[in-house]
Order: structure tokens, then sequence, then C-alpha cells
């Protein structure tokens, strides 16, 4: 719950400090007093949008920070997953807010993102101001109170996991459905396609050695008179290199005997005659084997214009390319062939989960239905006391078209005040006092099924008085006895009066500025306050009197 907080630069505040106390305690203030300040602040820890104007001016920056006391609810887990300091028992959140628009958050001195504030923020405090009771108009808020006081938070938990995994599912069975449409308007294409590279007989390696046969025959005739001017050049009878060569072996052989060095030119010049005349030979014999062949050469032009003009028509520039384009056609096709087996598979599949996803939506109807005839039972305890002894109250359950994100259920709260009136969705026939008290009453009930620290009521009020306002206050007495801390902001002095703890919210005019402030009350000051509620700017006697009643009731009722 909160015990203390901190502003310093915000608003029409300089700087506050104050402590608030554990149960039940009210906030007053003349209209404008700056209230609604101090809500936005606490706001403000909560994550709500930081915003440069609302800092004082004159002022560089603005400080909010308040301290909690955790130590009876649980929260460890929330520090654990987010990696934050947390010893057992305190929380501190601040946030600061530059002229520059810079904002910065804390949690326990460590540097906080806004999300992490509002995770923490939805468990640390309820906000109630008049705005919300607009929710009961929407069918989310609806549901979600059903929820809360069904318990049916693992439930829900797994519902959401089935919702997920069909959604997953379904997606990809339109996504099959849609690919296989559009690849069958395909089929006829990809089959010509596939079939002009099939009939092509594309093999790996090919377009290079063809390129080259192709280079070879186009110049057969240079060729074949290299080789046989080569072969002339080795053995001509009279100038030929092998004719020299032979004499030169004979006269390093005939120096052998004579010259030391002789043996060695031998041998090797021997060698190079020999390796010589098995050139010619082969030279020769290749010379003669060599014949220009017309028909080879058009045949291999004819194959290497077929690569090339599909190298042209696909866009790629090698033999290596088309083969894959002819594999992701296959491929394609082959898809196409088989996608009404994949289909088919996804659709079961999709049938499987949508079956297990409306059984467990029937278990949430189930869980919704039992807790539905408990919230119609209290709220007309509730209600009754709070000046509508004929209220009727409804919690009509219908089936949605499509189960959603929350299940199979629409909720719809029906209410009529009058006895033989006709139930109708409560935001059109309830009046503004009504619809305050139901909120009340609901938020009562939720308070006992969720562990929220602190509840904040901003002029629930709104709409009441007397004997009714003091019903509203033993609500909010109660909700504030059980480990909780309820804080009400009114301009009731009966629900002034029931407070535990008293705190005014104050203006002061200075030369140059205005300035917010907030006290806690001592009980003289509680009589004046309260009086003031009664009569207005004028104490009168008679009011003072009507102040001391109202507590001495409080007081009275407290034991």
């Amino acid at each position: 719950m909160l015990k203390s907080l901190f502003i310093q630069n915000y608003a029409l505040i300089d700087t506050l400090d104050i402590r608030f106390a554990p149960g039940f305690s009210v906030i007053t203030g003349e209209t404008g007093a700056g209230k609604s300040i101090i809500l936005g602040a606490i706001g403000l820890l909560l994550g709500q949008r930081a915003d440069s104007r609302s800092i004082k001016n004159g002022a560089n920056r603005c400080v909010i920070e308040a301290t909690f006391d955790l130590s009876a609810y649980g929260m460890e887990l929330f520090f654990e997953q987010n990696d934050l300091d947390f010893d057992g028992k305190e929380c501190i959140v601040r946030r600061e807010i530059t002229a520059a628009g810079k904002s910065r958050a804390f949690i326990n001195d460590t540097p906080a993102t806004v999300n992490q504030l509002k995770e923490l923020g939805e468990m640390l405090i309820d906000i109630h101001s008049q705005h919300q009771n607009l929710l009961l108009n929407k069918e989310n808020f609806q549901l979600q109170v059903i929820d809360i006081l069904a318990g049916d938070r693992e439930e829900m938990q797994q519902y959401k996991t089935l919702y997920t995994a069909f959604r997953k599912v379904r997606k990809q069975l339109e996504q099959a459905q849609k690919e296989a449409e559009q690849a069958r308007t395909e089929e006829d294409y990809l089959a010509f396609q596939l079939d002009q590279l099939e009939k092509a007989s594309l093999k790996e390696g090919e377009q290079e050695e063809l390129e080259q046969e192709a280079e070879t025959l186009t110049h057969a005739e240079d060729i074949k008179q290299a080789l046989y001017q080569t072969g002339s050049l080795l053995e001509d009878e009279q100038n030929g290199i092998l004719s020299a060569v032979k004499s030169s072996v004979h006269l390093l052989e005939n120096l052998e005997k004579i010259y030391p060095d002789g043996k060695e030119l031998y041998e090797r010049m021997n060698s190079c005659y020999i390796e010589l005349k098995d050139l010619s030979g082969e030279i020769t014999g290749k010379a003669e084997a060599f014949e220009f062949n017309p028909e080879r050469l058009a045949y291999v032009n004819e194959r290497l214009n077929t690569i090339y003009e599909l190298q042209q028509k696909h866009h790629v520039n090698s033999l290596e390319e088309l083969l894959q384009i002819e594999h992701d056609y296959r491929e394609k096709l082959d898809a196409i062939n088989h996608s009404d087996e994949r289909i088919n598979q996804l659709q079961e599949e999709c049938r499987q989960a949508e079956q297990m996803l409306l059984t467990q939506a029937r278990c949430l109807t189930a869980m919704r239905t039992k807790a539905a005839e408990q919230v119609e039972k209290e709220m007309k305890k509730r209600l009754i006391p709070l000046g509508i002894p004929n209220v009727q109250f409804k919690v009509e359950l219908g089936q949605k078209e499509q189960p959603d994100e929350n299940g199979a259920d629409k909720i719809n709260f029906l209410f009529s005040a009058n006895k033989n009136g006709r139930l109708q969705p409560i935001a059109q026939v309830a009046s503004g006092g009504e619809i305050a008290r139901v909120m009340l009453s609901l938020k009562a009930m939720i308070s006992g099924a969720v562990k929220l620290p602190t509840i904040i009521f901003d002029e629930i009020d709104t709409g009441v008085s007397g004997s009714i306002a003091e019903q509203m206050a033993h609500i909010m007495q109660e909700m504030g006895a059980l480990n909780r801390q309820v804080i009400s902001i009114t301009h009731l002095p009966q629900i002034a009066a029931m407070g535990a703890t008293h705190y005014k919210v104050y203006k002061e005019d200075h030369a140059e500025s205005t300035t917010s402030h907030i006290v806690q009350l001592d009980e003289k000051g509680r009589i004046e306050e309260i009086a003031h509620m009664l009569s207005g700017s004028a104490l009168t006697d008679a009011a003072i009197n009507n102040a001391k009643e109202l507590l001495n009731h409080s007081k009275t009722t407290h034991k």
C-alpha cells in the first residue's frame, strides 16, 4: 500500500511530502485546490504519458516519488522477472521529467521502462475516477469483472494458449490455400517452362566443353596446317630438327672416351632425341587423324544457341543457374501436385485445434455462468442498502458467432431500479448516482477477489447524498479493513467523516504564483473542514455541532 508521496515542481506544487495511513482515508478540498494534480502525479508513477508542460513554471524538472509497503502482497515474481532489487518489504518508485521533455523512471533506484511502471502500477493501485463509470457500457469491462470473480485465470491462460495455436494453424491453412490457388493459375506456365528445360537435357559443365569444342572446330584448318608444319620441321631429311639432333648424338657419343664431360652431354642429347622423335610421331598422328567436321560444328553451335537462348530467356549467365531454375520449377510443380495433401493435413490440424479451443471455451462459460449467478445475488444485496430497494440486476450471457481471444461469451449487465421495470443495458437506463453505486459495489466485490494494495476513489459519490453516501462510506470502510488501503476523494461530509484518516488539499495565492498543499488534519481540523463542507465558507455553530455529530457517529460505527 502507499506509505508516502513526494512531489516537487509539478503543476501548482512546489514541494509536497505526505505520509498515507492504511485502512480507509479521505481527501477533501475545494474544487480546483489540487486534488486532480495529486492524482495526475500518481498517474505518472503508474506509467502514464509524461508531459513537460506539467512542470511548474520556472523549474528545470519535476520529481514524483512514492514508497509502497508490499510485505503482504507476494509480488516477488515481478521483481525477479524484471531483474529489480527487492527486499520483500518496501518498493520505491520515482519518475523525473525535465523541461526538455525527457523522462526517466526508477524502481528501487534501478532504471525502469514505462511498460515496467505500468505492469507494476496495475498491481499497486487502482484509481477509479468518474470517467471510469463509462466502463459499465463496455462489454470487455463487464467480462473482466465476471472473470475476476470467477477466478478463471488459469483456465483463461490455457484458453489463450489454445487460441494462439488455433490462430496459427488457421493462418497456415489460409496461406496454403492461397498459395495453392495462385500456384494452380501458374501450373500450365510452370509445366511449359519445365518441359522446355527438360527437353534441353542440360548437363553440368556442358557449356564450357561445347564452347571449347566449337572453338576447335571453327579453326580446324589452322590447327591441321600447324600440326603438319610442325611435323615437317621435325622430320625433314635435309633440314629437319630430328636429323640434326641425331647427328649431334653421334658426335657426342664419339667424344665419350676422350672427353670426360662427353658422356653426360651424350646422354642428355640422346634423351632429347628420343622425346622429339616420340613427339614428332604423336604430332604426325594427330595431323593425319584431325579432320574438319562441319556436321559436328553445326550440332555444337546449335546446342550452344539453345543454351544461350535459355539463359537470355531466364535472365541468367550460366548453365548452373539454368539447372537451378529447372530444379525450382520441378519443386513448385511437385508442391502443387501435393498441395491437396498439405491442405487436408492442415484442415485436420485446424479442426482439432478448434475442437480443443471450443472445449476450453465451454469450461470458461461454465465458470462464468456460475460467477454471473453469484454477481446477481451479491449486487442485489449491496444495492438495496444503497437506496435502490427494488433493484433488478442480471448478467446476460450470450454466445459470440466466433470465439475470440476472450472466449465464446458475450456479457451484458442488465439493470432496472424499479420492481416491474424492464431490464435494459445498465448504461442506457441507470442514472449517474445509480451507476456510481453499481460501480462501488462491483469494486467492493472485485477487491475481495484481487490482492490490490491501494484503491483510490475519485468522487465516486457523484449523484448521491445523505444516508446513501454514508452507506457508500461503510462499503469503503469494509474494503479498507481487509489489509487494504482505500482513499476516497470526496465532496460529501458524510463520507469525509467516516475516514479513519483525513487529508485536506488547499491552495495558497502568492504575489506571483499559486501553490497547492496537502495536510493531514487533526481532530479540530477535521471538525472545521467537515463543518465547511456542511455550511460553506461561513463557519456556524450549527455546522460545527453537526460535524462533531458526524464524527462521533463515525467512531461509534468503527467500534
